[in-house]
């Protein structure tokens, strides 16, 4: 059965820096495409990064420049490191696997239950 926990979420300040991890079960890691995705109150899930089998990544706009995507199969863990943080930030992060590759679309067929991050002003 698969299985994906993030942790690392928390409230920090604005420009301050916070580092997700994913950590995946019941699955080949290595075999699935990863993504960060979040979600603020009334809002809809929108795709934050992705990286795929063979280390690729996808940056939606907004995150460019500041957030980086990671994996590390050995670990079975995806890291989110995020940088320069700004109060619309704020939102319930999840991270998502799939054999196939969606990107930052959030059609992942196995998602974890979320993190929280909040960013003050």
């Amino acid at each position: 059965q698969v299985q994906l926990v993030e942790s690392g979420g928390g409230s920090v300040q604005s420009g301050g820096s916070l580092r997700l991890s994913c950590v995946a079960s019941g699955y080949t890691y290595s075999n699935y495409y990863m993504g960060w995705f979040r979600q603020a109150p009334g809002k809809e899930r929108e795709g934050v990064a992705a990286i795929g089998t063979g280390g690729g990544t996808t940056y939606a706009d907004p995150v460019k420049g500041r957030f980086t995507i990671s994996r590390a199969n050995a670990k079975n863990t995806m890291y989110l490191q995020m940088n320069i943080l700004k109060p619309e930030n704020t939102a319930m992060y999840y991270c998502a696997a799939d054999r196939v590759d969606w990107g930052v679309l959030p059609r992942y067929g196995y998602w974890g239950q979320g993190t929280q991050v909040t960013v003050s002003s």
